[in-house]
């Protein structure tokens, strides 16, 4: 899909990869314990999919924190610890991975910046989603043209949660507050986001709302434990 102008955006599944079980079979993840081989055939033959060049991708080492990096290439064999990336080069695609946290793509497409963050319950409660929107403002954007994906993720139908863990992240983020279609607490991640997001100054929030514990088609940590992780790809272009 196209977020503006020349900004592309895809979410992968798990379908289409090499990945042997639990794993099967587009595995994007490095650190799941998938054989490196498929997980690095994985990665170059969706980029080639995408129409991108696989030396042009850049994956974070995600952390469950809030700190953005700029990217003017990618991180090599030992990027920092960072949950949101973005850039202004043409062709360089960003890459958030994920198995029930959320992947949240940015764009301003008239100053040609992109970004990726990964945000789940910790990510969401440090904000690295407005971190993400302040620190391309910093480099010229404006969150009144900004364009944001909110990609699958855990629902609050499902993502049960101690009652404690969903008061301290609804005591930031109250729109986070939820119960499961059981009625037992949860944190509705996708709502706590999409606020963040709008008292960001973001007028222009898209969702894929599918929920991987849910569907099949996604990797979900929640539903299955030892598991892979798909990614969401942007990139200008």
């Amino acid at each position: 899909m196209l977020l503006g102008e020349g900004v592309h955006a895809v979410i992968t599944d798990r379908h289409g990869g090499v990945s042997a079980a639990p794993f099967g079979s587009r595995n994007l993840g490095g650190a799941v314990g998938d054989d490196p081989g498929a997980v690095e055939t994985n990665r170059r033959m969706t980029a080639s999919e995408f129409g991108v060049d696989p030396s042009r991708v850049v994956l974070m080492r995600q952390v469950h924190g809030r700190d953005v990096a700029y990217v003017e290439k990618p991180f090599g064999d030992e990027p920092p610890g960072v949950d949101a990336i973005f850039t202004a080069e043409e062709g360089l695609a960003l890459v958030s991975l994920a198995a029930d946290c959320a992947q949240v793509l940015v764009a301003d497409p008239v100053a040609r910046l992109v970004g990726a963050a990964h945000s789940g319950r910790p990510g969401t409660l440090a904000g690295v989603v407005p971190a993400l929107v302040e620190a391309m403002t910093g480099r010229g954007g404006d969150p009144g043209r900004m364009v944001a994906l909110v990609g699958p993720a855990a629902c609050g139908r499902c993502y049960e949660v101690p009652a404690e863990m969903r008061d301290e992240v609804a005591a930031v983020v109250p729109e986070a507050w939820a119960t499961t279609s059981r009625d037992t607490p949860s944190v509705d991640l996708r709502a706590a986001i999409a606020a963040q997001l709008t008292r960001a100054g973001v007028p222009d929030v898209k969702h894929d709302d599918r929920c991987t514990i849910e569907s099949g088609d996604l990797y979900s940590y929640r539903r299955e434990g030892r598991t892979g992780r798909f990614g969401a790809y942007i990139w200008l272009g």
